[in-house]
């Protein structure tokens, strides 16, 4: 018998020639994901009133076609 074949299925899939690493936190990409997630929160208060002023037309005339009935 060889060392391959006592090998469970789940350590042949995971076989791997590099060694493994050790999971840690990654500071660096963390503080640039937050950088750009206040880059586009900057950006994007500008546009808050125009998208509330669409969101309540959309609101309103879809109350105002339900009131209407439907078409014929």
């Amino acid at each position: 018998m060889s060392e391959d074949d006592s090998l469970s299925l789940a350590q042949k899939a995971y076989h791997t020639v590099t060694p493994g690493t050790r999971p840690r936190t990654n500071s660096e990409m963390d503080s640039i994901g937050w950088t750009m997630f206040l880059i586009l929160v900057v950006l994007m208060v500008p546009f808050l009133p125009f998208i509330a002023i669409v969101y309540v037309l959309s609101k309103v005339f879809g109350y105002l076609n339900a009131q209407r009935g439907p078409s014929p």
